[in-house]
C-alpha cells in the first residue's frame, strides 16, 4: 500500500490512500484474482496492513462459494410413476441432486460425490426433499409417511426412467462403483418409497409441491392403475390437487370451472362478444346469435381435441390473427350499421375460429379429463358458456342505461366500436407480424388430404346454415302472413262495427 498526490480540479492537491490486492500466494481453487487499484476518495490517511486486505479476500470468496452452494436452480425436471398394487403403492422419483439444498453431502477431492459414505445423506434428501413435498391420498385420506425402500445415485446421461419396468430395476440394482468421479450437483437421486393402502382399485390424488425445488419445476408423472391404463401428466410447479384417475363428475367440474375462468381471462373474446352485441340487447335477439357462436366453437374445439386440427407452428399464430380481424370486423361492421339482422351467421363463422383459440389453452388441461375426454369438452363448453352469461348479464344492462341516460343508441355504437376496433386493429397488425415470421408448409399430398377433409366439413356446415336460415326466413314470413291477416281481419271488424252503428 503507498500514497499518492491528487490534485482537485481548482484546489490544492490532497492525499489519496491507495490500497493495492495482489494475488495471494497460496493457490486457491476456486477461481484467481486479478490486481485491482482501489482509491478512496476522501481526505483521510487510511493504512491497512496486508494482512487485513488479504482477510479481506478471504471473506469475499466464503461468502461467495456459501452462496454458490445454496442456489436455487433455474430449471428442474422431476419424473415419477404412481403404481398401486394390492395394499401397498410404490413411488418412484428421480429428480436432481442440485434441487437438494442444504444437504451435507461427502464429497472427496475436488467436489466430488463420495458414494461410499453417501447412503444417509441421500436418504435424508430424499426425506426433505422429495417425500416431504408430496401429498397422496386415497379417496379422502391421506396417507401416512412413505418408507424409503431403495436410493441411488445416477449419471445424468442414464436414461433408466423411460418405463416404470427399468426405473424399477434400475433402483435395485447395484449402485455406482465407489471410485465414480461424479460432482455432487450433477448427479441424478433416485428413489423408491412405498405407502400402505387399502386396495389399489381405490381412487388416488397426489399434490405435489416441488415449486420450491427450482425457479421453474416440471414434474413429469406416470399413473399406472391396475386397468393398465397409462394417465400421464406434465405438471408446472404446484399445481393443486391432481386426480390420478377421475371420475366423470370430478372431470366434468374442473372442465365447467376451466372453461369459466378462460373466457373470463380471455380479453380478445371479450371483446368480441362485446361488438355482437352493442347492437342486440334484446334476449330474443340474443338467442340467436350465442347459439350460433356456441355451437361453433364447440366444432373445432372437439375437431381440435381429436387431433383433427394442423399441428403446424403457423397454425395458432393464424387463428391469433384471424381473432383479431373478427374484432376489427365486428366493430366495423357495427360503425356502418349492416347485417344485424344476419348476425348469427357471422357468429357462427368466426365461432369456428375462436373454438380454435378456445382449443390451444384447453391442450395442458386434457391430461386431467381421464377416460372422459368427451365429457370433459363439453363440461368446457359449459363453463364458458356459464362465463358468457354472466359477462351478458353484467353488460346488457350497462348498455342499456348508457343508451338510455349518457348518450345516444347511434352515437354511443359508433363511439365504443371505435373504441374497440383500434385495440383489435393492433393485435391484428403485432399477430400478423407474428405470423409472418413462420414458414408456410409445403404444398404436398398430406397437406391436400388435410385440406379436402376441412374443405369437406365446411361445405357441411354451410349447408347446414343454409337449411336454418331458410327455415327461419320460411317461419319469419308465415308469421308477417299471420299478422297481416290478423290486421285485415280487424280492420273489417272495425269498419263492420261501425256501419252496423
Amino acid at each position: 500500500m503507498g500514497f499518492c498526490r491528487a490534485r482537485t480540479p481548482g484546489g490544492p492537491s490532497r492525499h489519496s490512500a491507495r490500497i493495492v490486492f495482489r494475488p495471494l500466494k497460496k493457490k486457491i481453487t476456486v477461481g484467481s484474482f486479478k490486481e485491482r487499484d482501489v482509491v478512496l476518495k476522501n481526505d483521510r490517511r487510511i493504512v491497512a496492513p496486508r494482512g487485513l486486505a488479504a482477510l479481506a479476500v478471504a471473506l469475499l470468496f466464503a461468502l461467495s462459494s456459501g452462496a454458490t452452494a445454496h442456489d436455487i436452480p433455474n430449471d428442474v425436471t422431476i419424473q415419477a410413476f404412481v403404481k398401486p398394487a394390492g395394499e401397498r403403492l410404490h413411488l418412484l422419483v428421480r429428480a436432481p441432486l442440485r434441487a437438494c439444498r442444504d444437504v451435507d453431502f461427502p464429497k472427496r477431492g475436488p467436489g466430488y460425490l463420495d458414494l461410499a459414505r453417501a447412503d444417509a445423506s441421500l436418504r435424508e434428501a430424499a426425506l426433505l426433499w422429495i417425500s416431504g413435498n408430496i401429498e397422496l391420498y386415497e379417496g379422502d385420506r391421506r396417507l401416512p409417511e412413505p418408507k424409503v425402500l431403495n436410493v441411488r445415485v445416477s449419471l445424468e446421461s442414464d436414461r433408466s426412467f423411460g418405463s416404470y419396468e427399468e426405473a424399477l430395476a434400475h433402483v435395485r440394482s447395484a449402485r455406482l462403483p465407489d471410485d465414480t468421479e461424479i460432482y455432487w450437483n450433477q448427479g441424478l437421486l433416485d428413489v423408491l418409497f412405498e405407502y400402505p393402502i387399502e386396495a389399489g382399485a381405490s381412487d388416488f390424488s397426489i399434490h405435489p409441491r416441488f415449486d420450491g425445488l427450482g425457479l421453474r419445476v416440471i414434474t413429469v408423472l406416470r399413473f399406472l392403475p391396475p386397468s393398465g391404463v397409462v394417465r400421464a401428466f406434465e405438471l408446472s410447479g404446484d399445481p393443486g390437487l391432481v386426480r390420478l384417475d377421475p371420475r366423470l363428475h370430478q372431470a366434468a367440474l374442473r372442465f365447467i370451472e376451466a372453461g369459466f375462468f378462460h373466457i373470463l381471462d380471455g380479453i380478445d373474446h371479450l371483446l368480441f362478444l362485446f361488438c355482437l352485441v352493442i347492437p342486440l340487447r334484446r334476449f330474443r335477439s340474443l338467442v340467436a346469435v350465442i347459439t350460433a357462436f356456441t355451437v361453433a366453437h364447440s366444432i373445432t374445439l372437439i375437431a381440435s381435441a381429436y387431433n383433427l386440427a394442423p399441428d403446424a407452428l403457423w397454425f395458432p399464430p393464424l387463428i391469433e390473427t384471424l381473432i383479431a380481424i373478427s374484432i376489427v370486423y365486428m366493430a366495423l361492421e357495427n360503425i356502418v350499421g349492416r347485417g344485424v339482422e344476419r348476425r348469427w351467421i357471422i357468429a357462427f363463422g368466426f365461432g369456428l375460429v375462436h373454438g380454435f383459440g378456445f382449443s390451444f389453452a384447453l391442450r395442458q388441461t386434457l391430461q386431467f379429463a381421464g377416460s372422459h375426454l368427451l365429457v370433459s369438452l363439453l363440461s368446457f363448453n359449459i363453463g364458458v358458456e356459464l362465463g358468457q352469461l354472466l359477462v351478458l348479464a353484467l353488460l346488457i344492462p350497462a348498455l342499456v342505461a348508457l343508451f338510455r341516460y349518457v348518450v345516444a343508441e347511434r352515437l354511443g355504437t359508433i363511439i365504443l366500436s371505435a373504441l374497440v376496433a383500434h385495440s383489435g386493429w393492433h393485435w391484428m397488425t403485432e399477430r400478423a407480424s407474428q405470423l409472418s415470421q413462420f414458414p408456410w408448409p409445403k404444398l404436398d399430398a398430406a397437406l391436400a388430404a388435410h385440406a379436402m377433409r376441412w374443405l369437406m366439413v365446411m361445405l357441411i356446415l354451410g349447408a347446414l346454415i343454409w337449411l336454418v336460415s331458410e327455415v327461419l326466413r320460411r317461419r319469419a314470413e308465415r308469421q308477417g302472413k299471420r299478422a297481416v291477416r290478423e290486421d285485415l281481419n280487424l280492420a273489417n271488424d272495425t269498419v263492420r262495427s261501425t256501419f252496423d252503428v
